[in-house]
């Protein structure tokens, strides 16, 4: 099978896609923004091809690359695995007669108003919403469902973007810092109460082959905006075998099916509170801030050759062990500036040594990172336990003791 894949260099992890690719017998062209003498000498050897262009997300540019690698291979399927690249291939896909997914299904799990409009109509509970550029629209919204809403991208994902207002004196606030004040289009959405967590999947033929559960603590609002929060996702290891999270996983297969999803991965985030089971976003991708090395390390899998296989041979090759629950711990510098350095990792390794899986510290010297660029700003660690609450109590002393220094 010949596969083209968009973007291999960029994130890091992009090149794990290629490698599994690679090791499941398919050959690879690739379509990425960098010249190819950019390219490391490994991931070079796992190519079969390259095409440079000037950006990803232009679907002509994109279709035309397609066409020249077309000219002299028959492409089985065109494959990419970054939010913001998923549109664009599915038109690519369309255009060039290639399987895979559609631009529907790229749309629905791109637009937050059209995918919750959707997923309402099949009887699937989700926050009330609109998507508009009107102030007064979403004033008018607002009223009827009442405070507090959330202002975000239509296309955006995770909290980046994303503001809450709680009365009527935020909310010029997060119209400004939305951007619907200037005319730019965005979801206006019911403020749903309760635990937040994620569902991922892989799925083959619109049939969900491996399944994780995750939890955000705390949600991911707060996470993003909280200096003094140390935030944490948790993966459990209590999926088969175990009721807890039959309601999520029906929901979320049901999810799947409305929205057309065929062979890739998947990434929909709940809610659970005093509502019940609410969805709240999917995306057509693998979830972010590298969740899939965590679900590796704790099922002791090779997750991006399961990905490729899937793809390729369409069927399963492993079988997650589900012995640990896996997770990360955010660690924040104490102020922004330069890192001075980090006290407690020795502590911790001495602790915990056996069960980290791997962590970043930046290097004294290295420019901080403000808190809302994310989870894997500045510092974290990985770790992983056979027992989930042992699990969490191991990243809260992290998060509490393990302190990064900034002047």
């Amino acid at each position: 099978m010949h596969v083209v894949f968009v973007e291999p260099a960029f994130p890091r992890n992009q090149r794990e896609f290629v490698r599994a690719l690679k090791s499941v017998g398919a050959s690879v062209t690739a379509i990425g923004e960098s010249p190819v003498e950019a390219l490391d000498e490994e991931l070079k050897g796992w190519l079969t091809g390259y095409e440079q262009i000037g950006s990803v997300t232009n679907g002509e540019a994109l279709y035309a690359a397609v066409k020249r690698i077309q000219e002299h291979r028959w492409v089985d399927r065109l494959e990419t695995t970054v939010e913001a690249h998923i549109m664009p291939c599915a038109w690519v896909r369309e255009q060039a007669s290639i399987p895979g997914t559609s631009t529907r299904t790229a749309w629905l799990c791109r637009d937050k108003p059209a995918m919750k409009d959707v997923l309402r109509e099949a009887g699937i509970a989700t926050a009330q919403s609109l998507g508009t550029s009107s102030v007064e629209e979403a004033k008018a919204f607002i009223e009827k469902v009442g405070y507090p809403v959330i202002l975000k991208p239509r296309d955006g994902a995770g909290a980046a973007g994303t503001c809450r207002a709680n009365d009527a004196s935020e909310l010029d606030a997060a119209i400004a810092g939305s951007g619907l004040g200037d005319g730019t289009g965005v979801a206006v959405e019911e403020f749903i109460e309760g635990h937040e967590g994620f569902w991922d999947t892989l799925a083959v033929g619109g049939q969900v082959a491996h399944e994780f559960v995750s939890h955000y603590y705390p949600g991911v609002l707060e996470a993003m905006r909280e200096r003094w929060i140390s935030p944490q996702i948790v993966a459990t290891n209590a999926i088969d075998g175990d009721d807890t999270y039959d309601e999520v996983k029906a929901m979320g297969r049901k999810v799947l099916e409305v929205l057309g999803v065929e062979t890739s991965a998947t990434h929909m985030e709940w809610f659970f509170g005093p509502k019940g089971l609410k969805f709240s976003e999917i995306g057509c991708r693998p979830p972010g801030v590298r969740m899939w090395d965590v679900y590796a390390a704790a099922n002791e899998i090779d997750i991006y050759r399961e990905w490729a296989h899937l793809i390729v041979h369409g069927e399963a090759e492993q079988r997650p062990s589900r012995r640990f629950s896996g997770g990360m711990v955010s660690l924040r510098p104490n102020q922004d500036g330069t890192i001075t350095g980090c006290r407690g990792i020795e502590e911790m390794q001495r602790r915990f040594g056996d069960d980290i899986i791997d962590m970043h510290i930046p290097k004294p010297g290295t420019p901080t990172q403000g808190v809302e660029a994310g989870y894997m700003a500045n510092a974290w660690v990985r770790a992983r336990h056979e027992d989930f609450d042992a699990l969490r109590s191991m990243l809260d002393w992290i998060g509490e003791n393990v302190k990064l220094e900034a002047r």
